[in-house]
């Protein structure tokens, strides 16, 4: 089978046709697993609607700010940049507008206070993650630098044909300003738009290195043996802030390989040894079985069994604002 998105040599971690995670157990799932997890599925009731705060966020940041949107939409204040990751302004994350996972909470930044956005940093291709109809609105709107993995321009073109698109691998670093750069790191999931392409676009997280410090975003990642977490420490320093999943865990024998869960979220912030953290990747979208609040307590949980105090690793809450502490 031909690959729709990118064209390129083998290396270690793309066969010539699919990507993927070396050493790490593999992410494809079966129709059959599927099926079985659907037939014997224990989902938690969620709310239709949650209130949310929204933030208005100022034009620029003195130091380093992360504002929750939701999901894994973060705005990120920094050296003078205004960045998202992950941007999703719809309703449903769904190839299909009327049908697929819906909206629980309203955007946590309403998307005309957003500030001047000079960057967009997109992870990985799922519905989730990568949402054209946003993509489109910010292009029309902030005319930003979209910065994607391989074989994900396509998508970015299909709607913003003019747009400025820079294109990475793991370990690409690309210039975001005179001080301010982003390189692609790696992380443990996969990538599909249909039942025919999956692993043929890349996925990544963004080691965002700025004059003020340094931002991890994880993305979407499974733990593994956690060495691609503690190569990141060694080759990019401990991050100041770091952005990591928290929620799409339940069932484990399902999701384990491509989503983390608040007890592994733990381990990563000491396997990198950031600073502060916030949760992202819970309770705008009912993707799995957990309750919408389960990823909080279990992270609570999880943090008092490693004697981190709380408020060094927050889930962020639509609207929730989190800056870089001093020194």
């Amino acid at each position: 089978m031909s690959n729709p998105y990118y064209s390129g040599p083998a290396n270690g971690h793309f066969d010539g046709t699919r990507f993927y995670n070396p050493g790490h157990e593999i992410t494809d799932k079966t129709l059959r697993d599927l099926w079985q997890w659907r037939r014997n599925r224990d989902r938690k009731v969620w709310p239709r609607k949650v209130d949310v705060q929204p933030a208005i966020p100022e034009a620029g940041v003195a130091g380093i700010r992360a504002t929750m949107v939701g999901h894994a939409s973060v705005l990120i204040q920094a050296a003078g940049l205004n960045i998202l990751t992950d941007p999703v302004w719809s309703q449903r994350v769904s190839p299909f507008r009327w049908i697929g996972p819906k909206r629980v909470a309203a955007p946590g930044i309403a998307f005309d206070a957003l500030p001047p956005i000079h960057v967009v940093l997109i992870s990985h291709n799922h519905y989730d993650h990568l949402d054209l109809v946003t993509v489109s609105r910010l292009h029309k709107a902030h005319r930003p630098l979209f910065v994607v993995p391989l074989g994900n321009d396509g998508l970015i073109r299909k709607v913003a044909p003019d747009a400025r698109i820079s294109i990475g691998d793991w370990g690409t670093e690309v210039s975001l300003s005179s001080t301010a750069t982003a390189t692609l790191v790696p992380a443990n999931h996969w990538s599909a738009r249909s039942l025919k392409d999956r692993r043929m676009a890349l996925w990544c997280g963004y080691v965002i290195r700025t004059a003020l410090g340094l931002v991890w975003f994880a993305g979407d990642t499974g733990y593994g043996d956690g060495s691609i977490f503690r190569d990141i420490r060694a080759a990019h320093g401990a991050p100041d802030l770091a952005l990591i999943p928290i929620g799409a865990y339940e069932p484990r024998w399902f999701m384990q390989p491509q989503h983390i869960n608040p007890a592994e979220a733990v381990q990563i912030f000491l396997d990198v040894g950031a600073k502060l953290a916030g949760g992202i990747h819970w309770g705008t979208f009912q993707l799995t079985d957990e309750s919408r609040e389960a990823p909080v307590e279990a992270l609570a949980q999880a943090l008092r069994a490693a004697t981190i105090p709380d408020d060094n690793f927050v889930a962020l809450a639509p609207g929730h604002v989190l800056d870089q502490r001093p020194g």
